[in-house]
Formats: C-alpha cells, structure tokens, sequence
C-alpha cells in the first residue's frame, strides 16, 4: 500500500499569476506528490490530516529565469565596458577556453545557489560541460531546461563536425530528460552568426525529432547579423531562420532585441517563444528589445538575466522592474506595460517559454514550485488596495524579500538559507577558479 502525504501551509497573501495575476488573502495551499492539490481561502479548505504549516507573508509562484549561462559565474565581471563582440572574443571565450569540468560544477553549484536564495526556481541553461551542470542542479533542487551548446569555435561550423554533437545531445536527452523530474532536456546552437545557417537547419531537425526546445540567440545586437544579411540580399536573420526550418518547432530566442514588425509577425505564426534580457541588453548596450509588441501579438515572453559576467548576478528581481521600466521609457508610454505584466513574465510566461507548461502559476494541478516573501518591510508599506501590493511585489521586490522556496514541492530555502548546502565553500571555489581563468588566458 502506498501512502500519500499532503501538505498544507497557509499564507495571508498570494499573488496566484493566473488569469487576471490577482491578489488572494488568507490563502491555504496543498501539495501532494509535487504538484498543487488544492488552493483557496483557508475557511473554504477542505478536512486535512496532513502537515501543516502557517507561515504567513506572500505567496507567489517561483521565478523562472528563461536564458542563462550560469557557469559564468566563474567569469562574473570581466571585461566590462566592452561592446558584445569584443567582450565575447577578447575576454569571455579565451578564459572559458581554459574552463575544466570541475571549474563548471563550481561555478553552476554557486549560481543555482544564488538563484534560489533569491526565489528563481526554474533555469534555462545554454552551455557546455551539461553533465556538470545536471549534477549540480541535481544536488541543489533547482529545475533545469538544459540545452547544451553547439558553438563553432568547439564543435566546429560544418554538418560533418556538428554531427558529433547533435548525437551527443540526443544521447543526453535519452538519459536525463524527464518532464516529470527537475530536468529537461533541448539543444542550444549558438546563433546564426556563430554557425552557417545549413547547421542551425540540421540541430532544428533533430530538435523537432525529440520534440524538444531548441534555444538559440536571435539578434541581440544591431550589426551582428549584417555579414549573413548581406550575403542573402538582405533577408533579415528571422526570415533566414525561418526559410531554413529552424523557427518550425519549439523555439526559445533569446534577446530578440532588433526585430523588424515582419520578424514579429513571424515569431508569432511560428509560436517562438522570447527570452528577455533587458539589464544584460543594457550593460552591453545592445538595445531595447520591442517587448511591448511581441507580447500584443500573442508572443510569449519570459525574462531572463543571461549570464552573470553580463548582468553581473543572478537575481531576476532587477529584471521584473527593469523590463517595464525600459518598455516605457523606449514607448514614451507609462502604460506601455504594469506590473502585472513584468510578473506574468517572470512566473508563467516564463515556464511556457522553456517548456514547462504546467508550472508558473498557483492553481490546481500546476507543479508546485513556489516562494514565499517577508512583507514586514518598510518597501512594501502602505498598502491601500490589493493593487498597490502587487505594485510593490513588482517595483521594490529583491532577493533579500525571499525566505522561503519550494521547488516540486520540496523545500529547498528555510528562514533565507540553504539548508543542505556548504555555501562558503562555494565562494571559495568560485573565487580561486575564477582568478585561475584570469591567469592562464591572460586577460
């Protein structure tokens, strides 16, 4: 016989990013074998036997950070100021270039670490060493999408060379990807501008074989495409991606910042989904992705920190306030997007958009990833009308608000700490690694 436990706890708020992203008080939630059983008033909750813990502050679904390359945290810092290319070519890539598996374990053990203390419960990963960082999101009870990367200057730019890979990749995803556990499973060619767009097509069709996400950075800034547009007329990178097969399955493009109107058009008849970075977009000074009308379109978008060398952290809180903050300073436009939208972004869009469909919200059935916030905190007083907390949650929410976290309804953060985790020791690995990178590229 098997015997199953369901849990409740009881909040006085929850923000439930569902439907109209409105307020509930007196809130009780129950989980049973990871996923939400059942949630509502605490008088409206039916007889329970179980556990049950009254908590208090706000509830709201986890985080989800939609494009990443944790690892960097290794590289965290380095070379700012720098325009994207020179960035990547001149510091990124030559210290990555002396990166050991042991060096990316460290470096995803400190980031999902920092992403959890701060609420995000879901990443979406695009890097190499993918052993590395399943193990590490493994140990620590983060969710993963893990699309393994597929760049030139490692797996070289021919079908032949790529081949290799992309069986690589699909052995991978035979062996770790499971929608029901933590960990799912995609491909990650780099771009359009890294590899010939004949390889992009080939990775597409595996990817569509598996039915899995394909995640691969689309125009994030404005010249990086002119060398392939000029070479095909003038067809902008959407349409080349487009007319190659690449956009026909489960697509995930991350920045999208130079997008034309047929580009967003095209997006939304292929279902691709959006990973928006904006504080990364804006310390590399990429630009101002159109968010607004993607969105008005039907597009799906979630929020994402990219790496931590170009944000500098892991923290999507900035991203929840900075999205709307750039969409309306870029529309002239204060209602260009509320507070409701840049948490939309950040829970259920985001999920949508690495492949989680049934997450994101606080709703029967949805897999039971959830945080709770402190609000006794002068940032989130007064509160006149439910949406004025909201606004607050949106506009002045950080980490530092995030006490407790649940990922598949295990809990993975109590009382603001990790309980299972030797996080000093992190630091010191990260710290000693990192200036070991420094030192052997020389830069």
């Amino acid at each position: 016989m098997v015997f199953v436990t369901t849990s409740r706890y009881l909040f006085d708020h929850a923000i439930t990013c569902n439907g109209d992203v409105s307020l509930l008080s007196d809130v009780a939630i129950e989980v049973t074998n990871g996923r939400i059983s059942w949630i509502g008033k605490q008088s409206d909750a039916p007889p329970h036997q179980g556990p049950t813990s009254t908590l208090g502050g706000l509830v709201m679904p986890g985080l989800v950070n939609s494009h990443a390359h944790t690892p960097m945290t290794l590289v965290r810092g380095a070379g700012d100021g720098l325009p994207l290319m020179d960035w990547l070519t001149q510091v990124m890539w030559p210290r990555e270039g002396q990166m050991t598996t042991e060096d990316a374990l460290w470096g995803m053990r400190l980031g999902a670490a920092e992403m959890l203390l701060a609420g995000v419960t879901s990443t979406c990963e695009m890097y190499l060493f993918e052993d590395a960082i399943v193990e590490a999101a493994t140990e620590i009870g983060i969710r993963l999408a893990i699309t393994p990367g597929i760049i030139s200057a490692v797996h070289g730019n021919s079908l032949a060379a790529v081949d290799n890979r992309i069986d690589e990749i699909s052995k991978f995803h035979s062996q770790y990807h499971d929608p029901e556990s933590l960990i799912t499973v995609g491909f990650g060619p780099h771009s359009a501008y890294d590899l010939p767009l004949e390889v992009c097509s080939e990775i597409a069709s595996a990817a569509q074989d598996l039915e899995a996400l394909l995640h691969i950075h689309v125009c994030e800034t404005e010249t990086e495409g002119a060398a392939l547009e000029a070479q095909n007329g003038g067809r902008s990178t959407v349409q080349l991606l487009s007319d190659h097969g690449v956009l026909d399955g489960r697509v995930l493009a991350a920045h999208s910042v130079w997008l034309n109107n047929l580009d967003i058009e095209t997006f939304a008849q292929k279902n691709v989904r959006v990973a928006h970075c904006p504080v990364s977009n804006m310390k590399l000074a990429s630009g101002a992705a159109p968010i607004t009308s993607m969105r008005s379109k039907g597009i799906d978008v979630g929020l994402a920190t990219d790496g931590p060398a170009s944000n500098d952290d892991l923290d999507l809180w900035q991203e929840i306030k900075f999205a709307p903050l750039l969409a309306r300073v870029s529309n002239l436009n204060a209602l260009s997007m509320t507070p409701q939208d840049a948490l939309t972004m950040a829970t259920v869009e985001g999920s949508r958009a690495i492949g989680n469909e049934d997450a994101g919200t606080l709703e029967v059935g949805s897999k039971a990833d959830f945080i709770r916030l402190d609000l006794d905190d002068p940032t989130f007083v007064p509160v006149t009308n439910d949406d004025e907390l909201i606004a607050h949650v949106a506009w002045a929410g950080s980490g530092r608000h995030v006490t407790d976290v649940w990922v598949g309804g295990t809990q993975v953060v109590a009382d603001g700490q990790l309980p299972d985790f030797d996080l000093e020791e992190a630091l010191h690995q990260v710290q000693t690694r990192g200036k070991r990178l420094a030192e052997d590229s020389g830069t």
